[in-house]
């Protein structure tokens, strides 16, 4: 074991539950992580693994277990990167489509993972031999500004960030017809479609808030260009709101039109711009992502 954190539960702390009092008693890992350690039997009280909810007790005593990180067994692969920014903590880049954002099982090459492997030297072990340094995702088919941690020092700071939504995440995607409104705020709960265990369903059963602020770029004859920016971040949201609206994402094979409307290859939803506190600096940053030859050719044709 890495560390090893012992705690005797003193009296100001009965009836606390046992999530927020690691919260407060371990500023350097993140409230995720410290979920996941929980879920893997790695918060003990009394000797015996507890669940998030357990109410503490005067006297209680509480071990908290931090393990290794795990070494990296996925290969480096020589994948070129269009990298925005990179310094000792972050890497930020502009994805290509096509490109997964980690490995999986059956699935363990060709990568971002992959390919930052070979370009970094050491990335954050945080999320394990699968996704080291990875942060936050865009899908396979969606393009744009993503920012990966280079020590787990970032990546602790980063994941707490998107987790409040203290960062700035614009996106802009092509939707079919014509939004009716300029402007607005699409504030519609995602949880898992019921039906369809791939998808996301706009619901209210054992959903989570979803807020998406949009603005209309450009409207041509059959298809809007459309800024989005998300207040907070599921699973296929945008692709989700959008269909919601009506005006699903153009090449969207999951939530989109059966039959295309346009000669695209993938969906056509680039994330343009983010921005998050720097995890060492704490200084304000923000990166934008180009769009994408495919994506401008789109919209070149539409004009």
């Amino acid at each position: 074991m890495k560390d090893k954190r012992e705690f005797i539960i003193e009296a100001d702390y009965s009836n606390k539950r046992v999530d927020k009092f690691l919260s407060k008693k371990n500023d350097d890992l993140s409230r995720s992580y410290l979920q996941e350690l929980i879920d893997d039997d790695k918060v003990l009280v009394n000797g015996k693994a507890v669940k998030k909810s357990y109410k503490l007790s005067a006297g209680d005593k509480l071990e908290l277990l931090v393990p290794e990180p795990e070494e990296l067994e996925v290969k480096a692969e020589n994948i070129p990167l269009d990298i925005i920014y990179e310094d000792d903590d972050i890497v930020v880049v502009n994805k290509q489509p096509d490109l997964v954002v980690h490995p999986a099982p059956g699935n363990e090459e060709g990568t971002l993972v992959n390919a930052l492997l070979y370009h970094c030297d050491n990335l954050s072990g945080i999320n394990g031999v699968i996704r080291p340094g990875i942060v936050h995702r865009l899908d396979k088919d969606t393009s744009g500004a993503m920012v990966v941690a280079k020590n787990d020092e970032a990546h602790l700071n980063l994941t707490e960030q998107f987790k409040e939504r203290d960062t700035k995440k614009i996106y802009l995607t092509l939707v079919e017809g014509k939004v009716k409104y300029k402007k607005g705020k699409i504030d519609a709960a995602i949880g898992r479609d019921s039906k369809d265990r791939k998808k996301m369903a706009v619901t209210g059963k054992n959903s989570k808030k979803a807020v998406s602020g949009f603005k209309v770029l450009k409207r041509y004859q059959k298809h809007s260009l459309v800024e989005v920016n998300l207040e907070t971040g599921r699973t296929h949201q945008i692709r989700l709101h959008m269909e919601y609206m009506g005006h699903p994402v153009v090449g969207d094979e999951l939530y989109g039109y059966n039959q295309k409307t346009l000669d695209v290859k993938r969906q056509m939803l680039h994330s343009h711009l983010l921005g998050f506190y720097h995890p060492r600096t704490r200084e304000w940053v923000e990166f934008e992502a180009p769009l994408l030859e495919d994506m401008r050719q789109v919209l070149d044709t539409l004009e």
